[in-house]
Formats: structure tokens, C-alpha cells, sequence
């Protein structure tokens, strides 16, 4: 009996060896899942355009924002339907932001134009990555917050990528995670974003909470409830171009100064003659704003010679210091960066973000 039954083991072994190992879904068919929580293909491919509105918050910053998107890549950070003369950002085929306040457009390149681009797909570039250009891998199984999820690699046409973790039960896509620098300045952050409270809006299937923390630490970098959706709203490319008007002097060079600032010799020149043609105007806060949009292109050597203009020609004021420091502090001159946050901080003891930049410097 025992060897009859050594006997049968063996051959229920045998029989085991021969049969082929689980096979995990490819990444194409885990996507198609995910096309399928959303509401399947059809109705994925019959959204046109979203608007997005809610409650955003970082740190003690909160404020009620809309977020709009129309194919085939159209995206506005604002309400289409209301326009912002305050701030704005938007991709029209190109990134672009808007400040009111003295009123100005700049087309965005490097960091600051991948936050604009990356999150253009009206349902997210994973909904549609082969529109997209985009491809996927398949990395592997995953647990997130508890759930069992199959961990995606998403790669866009530039060569950017974020790994997305889709339920393993359900198919919904819950988190991913990527490296990027916040605001498009200082150094690159490894973050994740996880997504909740799922809700269904003509038959699409969102998540109504989002959440990103920084990996490292935990921290929460920022929150975003949405309080409504609105799918199909009628819209056209000129809901979502930079706003158009009359440039002053002013708004004229900041926009000048950032256009030239590949070449900081140009820019001086630019500079220079503006001064000339109106002695009468101060340029500190002018200077400061387009050296902040070149410390955010990561233009630093254009970005060092003007903000250092500003400091000579300004040498007692707090805010110029401070900007040539912070700026110094971002493209890596440390003693260059202390030196001037220091000075700012003798001008204006009060100065935080001074203050917090000569920290982050360390000893």
C-alpha cells in the first residue's frame, strides 16, 4: 500500500512538472482592465473634453481650483468658462503660464513646460498611451496600502517615467509614482500620488480624492478633492490659449528678457537700453520676475547675470539680494548663494524665504 502510494504521488507530481507556471497578464491587457474600470473603450473614447473642480491644498496653501482638458492635448489649470486675471497655466501645443499681477506671458521650456505637457490626455496619458506615444512595461506585482496591484512602468515620447500600480481586483488605476522637481525648481523630488473615493460621472469612474507625499519622508506635498466633473463640456482651442492684451513697457521686457535667455550678453544689451529709454522706471521687481523664470528653465547662467545687474544696480534692496541668492542656491554656487542671503537678511531681518533658503544651505 505504501508503494502503491509513493507510486501515485510520484505520478501526480509528474504530472504537475508538466503544466505550464501561472502567467502574469501582459502590461497591454492590465491596461485594457483599467480602460474597462473607467467605463470601457467606447465611452473612454467618447470623452472630449473634463473639467475638473475642487478644493486644492499645500501646506497652509488652500484654494479652490479647476483643472480643464479637451482632446487631443489641450489643458488649462483655471476655469475655461470663467478666466482667471490673476494666474493661469495652460498647454495650447505649447506650455505656457500667466501672472496678472504685472501681467505677463512666458512660453515655458525643461521642468516647468514636462509639469505642463505630462498631464495633457483628457483622462490621463494612461487611458490613452498609445495616442499618447507613449508605451508600457510590465514590472511586476505590487502592494500598495494594503491592496494587491500590478506595478506598470509608463514611458512617455520624451523619456520621461512614472510607474502606475493598477488594483489588482478591480483594475482601477490607486497610485504611481515619479521623480520630478516641485514647482519645477530646486532638486528632483521622489513622490507618490495615491487616488480614492471612486465615483461615477456619465459612466466614467474617477477618484474624487488624490494625495501626493514625498517617498522619502511621508510628507504630503499636495491634496486635491474634487467637489464636481463635468464631462463634454462644449469648449474650443481658445478656451485654453494664454490670455491676450496690450503689453506695457514693463510687461514688454519681462517677457523680452525671458524669450533672450539662451544669451546673457542679449539680455544685458536688452536691459541696458530699457534704462536708457526709461530712466524714470524702476526695474528691480521687472529683473527679479524674469530671473525667477530663468532659475525655473534652469538657465542659470542668464539668470546669474542679470539678477547680478539687479543687485549692483539695486544694492539696497533686501528683495534683489535675496533673489540672486536663492538663485545661486538652486544652480549649485553654495558660498555665492550664502554670501547674498546673508546680505538680503541684514537688509530685511523678516525676509522668510531668505531665510529658509540660507538654511537649506546648511553649515
Amino acid at each position: 500500500m505504501r508503494s502503491a502510494s509513493l507510486a501515485l504521488a510520484l505520478l501526480f507530481a509528474a504530472a504537475f512538472a508538466v503544466l505550464p507556471a501561472f502567467a502574469a497578464p501582459t502590461a497591454e491587457e492590465i491596461v485594457a482592465r483599467y480602460i474597462d474600470s473607467l467605463g470601457g473603450a467606447r465611452k473612454v473614447a467618447a470623452v472630449q473634453s473634463i473639467i475638473i473642480r475642487g478644493k486644492y491644498s499645500e501646506g497652509d496653501f488652500n484654494l479652490d481650483a479647476t483643472l480643464a482638458k479637451m482632446r487631443p492635448y489641450y489643458k488649462l489649470v483655471g476655469d475655461p468658462l470663467n478666466r482667471s486675471k490673476e494666474f493661469e497655466e495652460g498647454y495650447d501645443g505649447s506650455a505656457w503660464e500667466f501672472y496678472g499681477d504685472p501681467g505677463f506671458v512666458v512660453r515655458t521650456v525643461t521642468a516647468a513646460s514636462e509639469a505642463g505637457r505630462h498631464e495633457t490626455a483628457v483622462l490621463g496619458a494612461l487611458a490613452d498611451y498609445k495616442g499618447e506615444g507613449a508605451s508600457v512595461n510590465l514590472i511586476g506585482p505590487a502592494t500598495i496600502a494594503g491592496r494587491k496591484t500590478w506595478q506598470i512602468r509608463l514611458r512617455l515620447r520624451d523619456g520621461f517615467e512614472e510607474d502606475d500600480f493598477l488594483d489588482a481586483a478591480n483594475g482601477r488605476l490607486i497610485a504611481n509614482r515619479k521623480v520630478a522637481k516641485v514647482h519645477a525648481v530646486g532638486k528632483d523630488v521622489a513622490s507618490e500620488t495615491r487616488w480614492s473615493d471612486f465615483r461615477t460621472v456619465d459612466g466614467i469612474t474617477l477618484p474624487f480624492l488624490e494625495r501626493e507625499v514625498e517617498i522619502a519622508t511621508g510628507k504630503e506635498l499636495n491634496r486635491f478633492v474634487k467637489t464636481s466633473v463635468t464631462i463634454n463640456a462644449k469648449l474650443s482651442p481658445a478656451d485654453f490659449s494664454a490670455p491676450d492684451f496690450k503689453r506695457t513697457p514693463e510687461q514688454t521686457l519681462i517677457e523680452t528678457l525671458f524669450v533672450e535667455r539662451d544669451d546673457a550678453a542679449t539680455l544685458l544689451w536688452t536691459l541696458f537700453d530699457f534704462r536708457r529709454a526709461h530712466p524714470d522706471v524702476s526695474t528691480d521687481l521687472l529683473c527679479r520676475i524674469a530671473g525667477y523664470q530663468m532659475v525655473k528653465t534652469g538657465q542659470f547662467k542668464s539668470a546669474f547675470a542679470l539678477l547680478e545687474e539687479n543687485a549692483k544696480t539695486y544694492p539696497q534692496s533686501a528683495a534683489a539680494a535675496s533673489s540672486l541668492g536663492r538663485a545661486y542656491a538652486n544652480g549649485g554656487e553654495t558660498e555665492k548663494a550664502r554670501a547674498e542671503l546673508t546680505r538680503a537678511l541684514a537688509l530685511d531681518p523678516s525676509d522668510k524665504r531668505a531665510k529658509a533658503a540660507l538654511d537649506g544651505l546648511g553649515k
